[in-house]
């Protein structure tokens, strides 16, 4: 080993935690670092946590504690060190630096100060910082798929979220430095390039002056890549434009990710998002019309502060109403610098609990219905693993999102990191069954 230390990274928490773990790598190897997977081994391990909800933040404790007990030198980044900083340099001597959600691009100089034997606290209190293009990256993804961070930061202030308090306002990239970055993505082989930001239908409101994904989905039309994916719309932002530009650009996908949280307009009223409450069947609608082919996916909060059964009854209507093809749904959790934290009526875990195995339980055979309509088509799927010892593949078609959704399991060759068309012969609820069409 020469005279830098070796360093490990252990990533926690969602996709644009994954894109400043890849910055994060991208920066040290360039800088000469030896990045290694294997903790035992390094001299450091960084930690990329997450501080969205409570179990986030366990999990993100969890492996921080068993890194102490190792008595390995931790840095800690990402959300969870821009929310605790000083508590977890308090309570874990094991901490040789934190850096903050707005700070993980001065990973190099932290990492010499620590050698110096400096203790190093870089969190900035209002995070400013986009990597563009030009930022040294690493993919972590399989080598098919990559994210591609359009903005950073939010200016809604749900009452649940502290995501705002963590990341700082929305920052949003040029239209030009995206298109160089998906061109770079394209050249290295990437077959789906997945568009995320807090809120993706906001893109460009602050550079721009108003909205701009449309023009962006249309400026990315230009780019070789055969499929492009759009994470995180928010639905009031799902203009006639916007949903002309899905179906008017061949590569971007129509695929839909609407976080609606919520379907009663007094529980969206709570939630500090009540315009949402005025137009959520009109828009849903609005894309089943304009864009038949279009596959729709949400999130839901069950347990708001205040939520009766009547509320939820309105929540259970709407998902039979809409038949998404899939949904996810979380339990409220409480976070201290949120306003829904000091709110009244809050409900019992059981309660959430048993309310979201109940949206769940509503939502399986309309998810399965969904699948089994796919039995008897050939469809475009990428090739995403194999299994090593049964040599059957693992990919998705462009109704899957990856880690989100389901998967495709396929018989017959097929080269990782390739679209090929599969007949498909079985369904279940979440996942599909398939042959490899041989031309």
């Amino acid at each position: 080993m020469g005279e830098k230390p070796t360093i490990a990274i252990s990533h926690l928490g969602c996709e644009k935690n994954r894109i400043d773990t890849e910055h994060i790598l991208g920066l040290l190897v360039e800088a000469g670092y030896d990045v290694d997977t294997n903790e035992e081994l390094a001299d450091y391990v960084i930690v990329n946590t997450c501080s969205f909800i409570e179990a986030a933040r366990e999990e993100s404790v969890r492996t921080l504690v068993e890194l102490a007990e190792a008595d390995k030198k931790i840095v800690i980044t990402g959300c969870m060190a821009q929310h605790f900083q000083e508590q977890l340099l308090e309570e874990l001597p094991e901490a040789v630096a934190v850096v903050g959600t707005g700070d993980y691009h001065k990973i190099v100089n932290v990492i010499e100060r620590v050698q110096q034997g400096e203790r190093v606290k870089q969190v900035s209190v209002e995070p400013t910082y986009i990597a563009d293009e030009t930022t040294p990256r690493y993919r972590t993804t399989t080598e098919g798929v990559a994210y591609l961070r359009i903005a950073e930061g939010c200016d809604y202030r749900c009452a649940f979220c502290i995501i705002p308090y963590l990341r700082g306002n929305q920052r949003s990239r040029t239209i030009e430095s995206i298109v160089a970055e998906a061109k770079q993505l394209a050249s290295q082989g990437v077959q789906e390039i997945i568009l995320i930001s807090q809120i993706t239908t906001n893109y460009g409101l602050d550079i721009y002056g108003k909205p701009k994904l449309a023009e962006l989905l249309r400026a990315l039309a230009k780019v070789d890549v055969p499929w492009i994916r759009v994470h995180y719309a928010y639905p009031t932002g799902l203009t006639l434009d916007v949903i002309t530009a899905f179906k008017e650009t061949p590569n971007v996908l129509p695929y839909l990710d609407l976080p609606l949280q919520h379907s009663h307009p007094e529980i969206l009223r709570n939630m500090n998002r009540p315009w949402q409450g005025r137009v959520n069947n009109e828009i849903i609608d609005r894309i089943k019309t304009a864009l038949p082919t279009a596959v729709l996916r949400t999130t839901f909060i069950v347990g708001f502060p205040g939520e009766t059964q009547e509320h939820f009854e309105h929540l259970l209507e709407f998902v039979q109403r809409h038949e998404f093809d899939h949904v996810g749904v979380f339990t409220f959790s409480p976070e201290q610098e949120t306003p829904a934290y000091k709110l009244p009526n809050q409900l019992p875990q059981q309660v959430m609990e048993q309310r979201r195995h109940r949206v769940m339980e509503l939502q399986q055979p309309i998810s399965q219905r969904k699948n089994q309509q796919e039995i008897g088509k050939i469809v475009d799927v990428l090739i995403e693993q194999e299994n090593p010892e049964s040599g059957k593949l693992i990919g998705r078609s462009g109704r899957f999102s990856p880690e989100v959704d389901g998967q495709i399991y396929i018989e017959g060759q097929a080269k990782l990191g390739t679209i090929v068309p599969v007949a498909i012969h079985g369904a279940d609820i979440y996942d599909l069954y398939g042959q490899v069409v041989n031309n």
